[in-house]
């Protein structure tokens, strides 16, 4: 995103970093962080110095943190089926010592063709390629597959020459001589037990044509794997396996799907990620901003100084993001959130929230909506942390200015 306004710059880097650290509630923080700073300005109106303003934010945000410490709860099971491939993809790759995991060893890939329902999980690699004949196979099972860096074609010397063919006879033994060299490439392959070549160079027209008619299916210009350079090093040891080895020519669906769905699994792998690292869980609908806004608002009082100012005005940010999902589920936002803060302060139950599916309840935790308790104490931290930063800044000295 290409901004010039430098508090939007630091906005743009805010949802970065929670992207970066979290993974998710990207939005979330930039209403977060907008809230306080209509706040802070509406305290600075008021006389507040900045300092004192940042102090009760930076107290209203350790209040607010360790309530949700207060509210949530473990979990250690997921249900639905983008959740379960993204749970099993991180345990794939996690470091359960350490409570860490890199996600960079998880690639989410996304075709045009068939459902959301087809997504799944691949132990191992997808290589985005067609068989180098259209007539050879779609699907094998049981494959044991031959990677080659060496190309399919005869030999090339190192030394510039030329050949001069003045005879059909010559032609025929030349062209014999070259076929040959490629059954006896073919023959190599078969002969180790491989059922599919893979290989990093094209293939000859002759190659590619006796590899259809000799039953050895090949994929040209691919990289990277276990490698064999020469076929002279080809052997049954240096075959890779594989249960299925299927090419799907599919062509539905559309590509702002995939894109959307490719986010939708690199949230969920973030959740579950986050999840390792600490497993526990908030309730999500705008519950856990209501619920750190009723906590913040009791804790005020406790604060003498002008801070409680400050800390009061934070109470009302944290409202600003279950009003926006009131506003964006089409409900009035004010009085939803003063209905449902009504009802978690009368049945002193954290979990009510923003109904926005229109389900009959606001009840997060029957409506199965929740939010990791890292992912929800980083948005309020780093917002504060940026609001913080912005408030003591005294002017700001553009290049236009000299």
């Amino acid at each position: 995103m290409d901004v010039d306004n430098q508090i939007a710059k630091l906005m743009v880097e805010l949802s970065r970093s929670q992207d970066y650290e979290i993974g998710d509630g990207t939005t979330g923080v930039v209403v977060m962080a907008g809230a306080l700073l209509e706040q802070a300005e509406r305290l600075l109106e008021r006389g507040i110095h900045p300092i004192r303003i940042a102090e009760g934010y930076e107290m209203a945000s350790r209040i607010a943190v360790e309530h949700l410490e207060h509210i949530s709860q473990n979990v250690n099971r997921c249900k639905r089926h983008l959740a379960e491939i993204s749970v099993k993809a991180v345990l794939s790759v996690a470091d359960l010592e350490r409570k860490d995991v890199n996600l960079d060893m998880i690639k989410v890939e996304g075709k045009v063709g068939g459902k959301l329902e087809d997504t799944e999980l691949i132990y191992g690699i997808t290589v985005d390629k067609d068989m180098s004949h259209p007539q050879m196979p779609k699907q094998i099972e049981d494959a044991k597959i031959a990677i080659l860096t060496c190309p399919f074609e005869p030999p090339k010397p190192k030394t510039k020459h030329k050949v001069d063919i003045d005879t059909v006879e010559k032609f025929q033994t030349l062209r014999l001589q070259e076929q040959k060299y490629f059954d006896d490439m073919v023959q190599k392959c078969k002969d180790v037990g491989a059922t599919l070549v893979i290989c990093q160079w094209g293939f000859d027209d002759e190659a590619n044509h006796l590899l259809m008619h000799r039953n050895l299916p090949a994929v040209r210009w691919v990289g990277g794997g276990r490698i064999v350079p020469r076929f002279q090093e080809l052997t049954p040891e240096k075959l890779g396996r594989k249960l299925s080895f299927v090419v799907d020519d599919h062509s539905l669906g559309n590509k702002m799907m995939i894109e959307e769905t490719k986010r939708s699994i690199h949230d969920a792998l973030c959740v579950a990620r986050n999840l390792i690292r600490n497993n526990s869980i908030v309730y999500g609908g705008g519950s856990a901003e209501i619920s750190c806004s009723i906590a913040v608002e009791a804790a005020a009082d406790k604060y003498p100084g002008v801070e409680q100012y400050a800390i009061r005005a934070f109470a009302d940010a944290l409202d600003s993001v279950p009003m926006a999902l009131a506003e964006n589920s089409g409900l009035q936002p004010i009085e939803t959130l003063s209905a449902v803060k009504s009802q978690q302060i009368k049945d002193n139950n954290p979990h009510y929230g923003i109904d926005c599916n229109d389900v009959g309840t606001n009840d997060m935790r029957e409506q199965d909506v929740f939010e990791t308790l890292i992912g929800k104490q980083q948005q309020i931290l780093l917002a504060t942390q940026v609001v913080k930063m912005i408030l003591k800044i005294d002017d700001v000295i553009s290049p236009s200015d000299y």
